[in-house]
């Protein structure tokens, strides 16, 4: 028998010879670039340096796509190590080649360098569904939003997403095909939530490096890099730990005789009626070389990285909202973002700054959140993490953040809660075993419903949240789509809920099934509704008041459930107006109602009688934006003011004076009773939430939520479950954060992520649902002029039912005005 034929060993001239040939064969001319990158990966070899292959799909044409392929094929017994694609942003090369190329070199393909162009975002597209085999992947694009990399990429170990513009969060799925990642960069993209950003990483077992800022050393022998005039000094560079390992830049002055020798090449291979003059081949490779050792995943980083540190340096303002360093090492601005941070390499002190951070970088304690997290963690931005980090960000973590709800610690299994909830409602004698419960609620009768809640939000990386669809397409007037301004729900009916509109509608839904129970259009079309109210008593009734002053009572039951035109009028009682009106509340009678607005007085209303009994004066040195009785005492009430300052008043005491006077640093939007009277929370402008002792004033708790430094972005904070947690949102901001009410730490934050470009969105309103654990209502719009808002149910006991069901539809800007 004859013995197998030995694969020949091809050197790098004769996968040259066999790319010319190639293209003789085929009537083209080889390309200048390909031929270039033949003779690069010659000089690297010269070098003893890895011998790779640049392949620049911005040089090629279809008509250059055969030749390669023909050689793919011998690349594997070549002397050629690696193969690097790049795909810049003037690619003409098909996507259909531009694909079966990256899959030709699957072998020894090292990494593949995607820029943001039609072609790039398409190719990334079928790379993320199919997967490749590439060990590097560089990704620069501004239309990727939710990254969702399915495909299989066993073999990737460095990802690159930085200046990925609006990518904002991560699909159920991503990560989960990259059993080999080990670096993960993400500078200057839009993520920014810390929850669901770690339960996406949590899923690569073998990260260890993690980018979301750069971190530039700013000592003194460092700065002096930087001459007087703001240029680089030509010894100072800026090393990038996510750069390809074993590229080398080539200096084409020096080449001068490959130039040469690939003019000759071109001349002996061609046909005369397809060679160009000398010039003409001059041109080609002069085309070609500009640039083409670039990696395009940094050259506009480091253009910029410069311009930053610079202003880091020289920044007159940044320096003089510089606060003392804290024990982490880290200073922040009155924004309260990272700006330096100064760690110690035995006792010298080296101070470095932050650059092209992503949002996430400017949450207080991301950090320490992020080692906490994900314990492989060994580098994070450029820093290594060191013992002393991990113990100092475990235990800022547990001071800070809660990692289930009701202070649990370990993640249960929901069907063994219930398992162990049955084996004990089954027992009928005492136990034998009086051991005492290891959990501080064992004995508690909520010890089972808060463990199975705790379970679920464990269990589930992000909640789901779906826009309430409710529209008037089943009315006579068209098919006109509503536009919420205000809502509450139900107080006593699981079911209702009641939304006021910018067009002066008030509307009751079921909004469990999304159907309109009753609907009225009365206070006109230029008017808001600004204030509602149910009564507790007469559960079928409410109070809803307009912009324009106007108060009435409405009674579902006697409410057309579609309505017959713009100006229906059903049965209500009318009271006297009460001019620019922003807020009102009926007390735990159903007797009486108060109105505020803006204006520095409040008025009280007799129900039963449908008149306005008195008006009280000068209550406050500036508009009350929102006044609140209490939930079981008929005659407490509360107002807000932007005079800073939250009162408490006694109508038996006929309120001149308050019981107390509590101050705010800043204006306050919102104050509400805890469900038992305990405590008032406060809000007000830019974060500044509070939590009082309602009996006194004193200060309970105050969440430390960080500022933007907007004097617009109003802040309104609501109690869920109970007075077990709040949850807070504000309309400079599209996150709700939902906080424990008793220690402060945050257990979630919510983004609201719409569809689209210029997709950024707001808080307008919120609520928490009386009847649901961990549900909430947010209303929510996008910040675009004459837009539309809608209300977006939350459930963090759930995961999104279907793909995208967790964005919300186009909305748009609503009013500013101000009110619950």
């Amino acid at each position: 028998m004859a013995a197998p034929d030995v694969a020949t060993f091809i050197n790098l001239s004769d996968l040259q010879r066999r790319y010319t040939d190639s293209c003789r064969r085929l009537g083209s001319l080889p390309n200048a670039t390909i031929l270039s990158s033949f003779f690069k990966a010659e000089i690297r070899k010269s070098c003893s340096d890895p011998c790779s292959l640049d392949i620049f799909l911005d040089d090629l044409t279809d008509m250059d796509f055969q030749p390669l392929l023909d050689i793919s094929v011998a690349i594997d017994s070549s002397e050629i190590e690696a193969v690097d694609i790049h795909n810049g942003s003037s690619c003409v090369l098909s996507v259909e080649y531009s694909l079966a190329l990256i899959h030709a070199f699957s072998q020894k393909l090292r990494t593949v360098h995607l820029e943001d162009s039609r072609n790039g975002n398409d190719l990334f597209r079928e790379i993320s569904s199919r997967g490749t085999t590439c060990q590097g992947l560089n990704l620069r694009s501004s239309h990727i939003r939710k990254l969702n990399m399915v495909g299989e990429f066993t073999k990737l170990h460095t990802l690159n997403l930085d200046s990925s513009t609006l990518l904002t969060s991560f699909q159920e799925g991503c990560f989960t095909q990259m059993p080999n990642l080990t670096s993960l960069s993400m500078c200057e993209t839009r993520v920014s939530n810390l929850w669901t950003t770690v339960a996406a990483l949590s899923k690569l077992s073998s990260l260890t490096e993690l980018r979301f800022q750069k971190w530039v050393c700013c000592n003194e022998t460092v700065c002096a890099s930087v001459s007087s005039d703001g240029s680089w000094d030509d010894q100072f560079s800026i090393s990038n730990a996510f750069a390809d390992s074993g590229r080398q830049l080539i200096d084409f002055h020096e080449t001068s005789n490959l130039v040469s020798s690939t003019e000759d090449t071109l001349r002996n291979i061609l046909p005369f009626s397809n060679v160009g003059t000398v010039q003409d081949l001059q041109s080609m490779m002069e085309d070609m070389s500009d640039g083409s050792e670039a990696d395009f995943s940094f050259q506009h980083q480091e253009a910029d990285y410069a311009g930053l540190f610079l202003n880091s340096l020289h920044g007159q303002h940044r320096e003089a909202n510089m606060q003392t360093v804290g024990s982490t090492g880290m200073l922040w601005n009155e924004n309260e973002e990272p700006c330096a941070i100064t760690r110690y390499d035995g006792d010298m002190a080296l101070t470095y700054v932050s650059c092209c951070a992503s949002p996430i970088c400017y949450e207080k304690h991301y950090r320490d959140y992020m080692i906490a997290s994900l314990p492989n963690l060994k580098v994070l931005d450029d820093l290594p993490v060191r013992k002393a980090d991990r113990e100092s960000a475990s235990i800022t973590f547990s001071k800070s953040f809660e990692y289930l709800p009701y202070k649990r610690k370990y993640k249960e299994s929901v069907v063994s809660l219930l398992h162990k909830r049955e084996i004990k409602g089954s027992r009928s004698c005492p136990q034998i075993n009086h051991q005492k419960s290891s959990s501080p609620y064992g004995s508690s009768q909520f010890f089972y419903t808060r463990s199975l809640c705790a379970a679920k939000v464990g269990s589930t990386a992000r909640p789901s949240l779906h826009p309430l669809s409710i529209s008037s397409c089943d009315l006579s007037n068209g098919g006109r789509s509503f536009r919420p301004r205000q809502f509450e729900y139900h107080p006593t009916i699981s079911s209702l809920m009641v939304f006021g509109t910018l067009d002066g509608e008030v509307v009751v839904v079921n909004h469990e099934t999304e159907k309109i129970v009753g609907c009225v259009t009365y206070f006109g079309a230029m008017n808001s509704v600004l204030g509602l109210s149910w009564l507790k008593k007469y559960p079928s009734k409410l109070i809803a008041g307009s912009d324009n002053g106007s108060l009435k009572l409405y009674d579902i039951e006697h409410m057309p459930s579609i309505t017959n035109g713009l100006h229906s009028s059903p049965r209500a009682v009318t009271f006297d107006d009460f001019e620019q009106l922003t807020s009102v509340h009926v007390n735990s009678t159903d007797e009486l109602f108060l109105a505020s607005g803006y204006s520095k007085n409040v008025a009280l209303y007799d129900i039963n009688y449908g008149k306005r009994i008195q008006v009280f004066n000068d209550m406050h040195r500036e508009h009350i934006n929102v006044v609140k009785f209490s939930n079981h005492n008929p005659s407490m009430f509360a107002t807000s003011s932007f005079d800073q300052d939250v009162k408490l008043w006694d109508l038996r005491q006929k309120p001149i004076w308050p019981c107390y006077t509590t101050s705010s640093t800043k204006g306050n939007v919102m104050v509400c009773f805890s469900p038992d009277d305990h405590y008032l929370l406060v809000s007000a402008v830019d974060n500044e939430v509070r939590q009082l002792l309602a009996v006194d004033g004193r200060l309970h708790m105050s969440f430390e939520i960080p500022h933007t430094g907007s004097a617009q972005n109003y802040t309104r904070s609501y109690y869920m479950n109970g007075r077990d947690y709040i949850i807070s949102g504000s309309c400079d901001e599209q996150v709700v954060r939902v906080c424990c009410a008793q220690t402060g730490r945050r257990l979630r934050d919510i983004s609201l992520e719409g569809k689209g470009l210029g997709s950024s969105m707001y808080v307008q309103s919120l609520r928490g649902d009386p009847f649901r654990d961990f549900n909430m209502s947010i209303l929510a719009a996008y910040m675009r002029p004459s837009s539309r808002s809608e209300i977006v149910k939350v459930n963090l006991l759930a995961s999104p039912q279907k793909p995208g069901e967790e964005c919300c539809s186009p909305y748009s800007r609503p009013s500013n005005r101000m009110g619950g």
